[in-house]
């Protein structure tokens, strides 16, 4: 076994490993970027080198600077966790010529399965499944174009060498292809170097099922099940389970058989995971016609905790072993299934605003009790504008799945985060849909069921009323020096005629409530309602007429919010003195709908455009968006240039 790894990634995997690690006796030394000089894998390991700049091509994809830090270091082998150079042929080929192991499949894996075109011409000769398409090596759109007229709408445009829904693109129609194919091809070149796409048919109510594969180097191979990452956005995962729902005995046997052959076929080594894709209307039958193989993605995937979860194996600790030479530590026959467990991903993003990213300090971080937490922040950190924006994995398991769904929706109850746009309300949501109770999944559950993407009602009486609690009791004046019984140290409001009672203005969104509080001795009075609130390790005991609520305040400046439940109230203390800002007029500013970079500017000043058309190209997080005119008009100022880094809301055109 190894004295000591590299751990040639950042975040919540990166932590992962280091625990697994740490579990062994197995020394760590992590690398990182800038950005990252205060990150938790950092403090984590037991040594940490920087190896650049924040951009992730000038650090966490430098493989010669990793392999230096690697032999200056003494690390024995270097695991690459998943993303970044995890499936990158040449690092592995330049670790092993540096005489360290790399923690994977072989290089020759890692490339048979690289090109996505390639793996489904592999897997055809070898008599898996292929949904109908388009794999060739001729990318000219005229062809492209007709390959999806023949194969017939919709069409899935997908990156060759790519995967996490970077890429990939779904085409309803014909008349928009060009522009889906530019996107793809563009988020493709940003992402993985190469804009080579292949064209399938799009089945229009799928299931995502993908089948954890091993393998040792003594010639030994075995599944550890199925998992279930049917319910995306963005085409990347924001729930998975195992096993998969509706599963039966034959249909997994099947399954495990078709993956293992797979990774036979390429002389796999490792973890992987086999990727197919299944007609949701017959997910529970035998018939080994209906899934088809999609892909292999030759490392450790973000949902391997479910596994882990009802198998009672350590997949790291699996992938440690086998790198080191060791055989697999079970056979197919002891593994077995016990129960049920359910990931969510917690990202920081908006979904209102199409799961745009949200970048900012985590003011105010609570996780909740009862799940496993695999995370890479804590309290305080940023999340920064230039790495995926997955705040944690949470991480659920019961005896069954009504039983892992009872705990995943308490957990998310009491998941508490300020600071960022998260997604956290959409994880209730879907957690509490009927559909997703009764199992009912597929790849486009979301569409299939927005009213889980619905806003949150509006706060509650008793949110604001823990808001006037909070100000209250900020804003109380200090006692008056020598002399306690002073009108000047009387905060409650008092008049010369006619009851005490203060004015609040508290702004949730666009809606304003306007609340008078007569104040009392030991509270005060909203209405009709007596308030009475006491505050303890950070919790507001509230009670409200005859309703008693446990709530959470937090202030910063004149903005609050209250969490009730899990839920984060965002509401504004309104001054009526203070001065009016009327820097939000909009007007011809375009401005940026997310944080990001700016890839490339269209236009330039004075130049007339239309309704619709490009003005210039912004990146974030991997995800490209097309900025465009919303009207006819004359540009009249640019405030960007390529290359620019553009915070959310900054004014990137102005147009007249």
């Amino acid at each position: 076994m190894f004295d000591s790894i590299l751990i040639a990634n950042r975040g919540e995997i990166a932590c992962r490993i280091i625990r697994t690690a740490r579990a062994m006796g197995i020394r760590t030394v992590a690398v990182y970027s800038e950005a990252d000089a205060n990150a938790r894998h950092v403090a984590m390991a037991d040594e940490a080198h920087c190896i650049g700049p924040a951009p992730a091509r000038e650090s966490y994809l430098r493989g010669d600077a990793i392999i230096a830090v690697a032999l200056a270091s003494g690390a024995q082998a270097v695991h690459p966790g998943y993303g970044f150079l995890s499936e990158n042929a040449d690092f592995a080929e330049a670790c092993a010529a540096a005489g360290l192991t790399f923690i994977g499949p072989p290089p020759a894996a890692i490339r048979a399965m690289g090109s996505k075109s390639a793996a489904k011409a592999l897997m055809e000769s070898s008599g898996v499944p292929l949904v109908p398409g388009y794999h060739g090596a001729d990318q000219s759109p005229a062809l492209l174009a007709a390959e999806a007229r023949r194969i017939g709408f919709p069409v899935l445009i997908k990156a060759s060498a790519g995967g996490g829904g970077k890429g990939m693109r779904i085409v309803r129609d014909a008349a928009g292809f060009e522009e889906a194919l530019a996107l793809a091809k563009g988020e493709a070149r940003a992402s993985f170097g190469d804009d080579q796409v292949l064209v399938e048919r799009y089945l229009t109510k799928p299931r995502h099922i993908e089948v954890q594969v091993f393998a040792d180097t003594q010639g030994h191979m075995l599944h550890l099940f199925e998992r279930d990452c049917s319910i995306q956005r963005r085409h990347q995962k924001v729930v998975e389970e195992a096993p998969a729902p509706g599963m039966s005995e034959q249909r997994r046997a099947a399954m495990g058989e078709a993956a293992c052959a797979a990774a036979r076929a390429i002389g796999y080594v490792g973890a992987g995971t086999v990727e197919f894709i299944v007609d949701a209307g017959v997910a529970g039958e035998s018939s080994g016609d209906d899934f088809f193989f999609m892909e292999m993605n030759t490392r450790l995937q973000v949902e391997h905790p479910v596994t882990e979860a009802i198998t009672g194996q350590d997949l790291v600790e699996w992938q440690l072993r086998v790198a080191a030479g060791q055989k697999l530590p079970c056979t197919q026959r002891q593994l077995r299934i016990h129960g049920h467990a359910i990931e969510v991903r917690v990202y920081a993003e908006d979904p209102a605003r199409d799961f745009a990213p949200s970048i900012g300090t985590l003011y105010h971080l609570r996780e909740p009790d009862g799940a496993r937490i695999d995370t890479g922040v804590g309290q305080g950190d940023a999340i920064p504008i230039h790495y995926d924006p997955m705040i944690a994995k949470l991480i659920v398991h019961g005896s069954d799945r009504a039983e892992a769904l009872r705990k995943l929706n308490r957990a998310l109850a009491g998941y508490e985060i300020a600071g960022v746009a998260t997604n956290l309300g959409l994880l209730r949501a879907i957690a509490a849909h009927p559909a997703f109770g009764a199992a009912e999944l597929d790849t486009g559950f979301i569409a299939h069921h927005p009213e889980v993407l619905a806003p949150p009602p509006p706060a509650p009486r008793c949110v604001l009323a823990a808001a006037i609690h909070r100000l209250l009791r900020d804003e109380a004046p200090p006692a008056a020096a020598g002399d306690p019984h002073s009108p000047w140290a009387l905060a409650n409001a008092w008049r010369l005629n006619g009851d005490g009672y203060q004015d609040f203005i508290l702004a949730e969104g666009e809606t304003q409530h306007a609340l008078r509080a007569h104040l009392l001795a030991d509270g005060f009075r909203l209405g009709e309602d007596l308030v009475h609130a006491q505050d303890a390790a950070g919790v507001t005991t509230l009670r409200l007429g005859n309703s008693t609520a446990k709530l959470r305040v937090l202030r910063h400046g004149q903005a609050l919010t209250v969490f009730l439940n899990g839920v984060g109230y965002a509401l504004t203390h309104i001054d009526p003195r203070a001065p009016v800002d009327d820097t939000q007029s909009d007007g011809g500013r375009i401005l940026a709908p997310m944080p990001g970079r700016v890839l490339e500017v269209l236009v330039r000043e004075g130049e007339a455009v239309t309704r619709g058309q490009v003005l210039l190209m912004l990146e974030a997080m991997k995800v490209q968006m097309r900025i465009t005119a919303p009207a006819d008009g004359i540009v009249a100022s640019l405030r960007c240039t390529a290359g620019d880094l553009v915070d959310d809301g900054a004014e990137l055109v102005t147009l007249e």
